[in-house]
């Protein structure tokens, strides 16, 4: 494991690390990965922020089946 720093894409500013993770041969494995821009003048930090404001989709009732 290595202790590389991320920085923000856009503007070059230290980001913070996080974990995500993802299905490989039926295990859940972690993947670390840069988190989101916290410089509000930076732009990256403004599609975040509206992506953020986008509804999330939900599963709704399950569809029926048409005849």
């Amino acid at each position: 494991m290595g202790t590389d720093e991320h920085v923000c894409s856009a503007c070059g500013q230290p980001v913070a690390t996080v974990v995500r993770r993802h299905k490989t041969l039926g295990a859940w494995v972690p993947v670390w990965g840069p988190g989101p821009c916290g410089n509000r003048a930076c732009a990256a930090y403004a599609e975040e922020a509206e992506s953020a404001e986008e509804p999330r989709k939900t599963a709704g009732a399950p569809a029926t089946k048409k005849s």
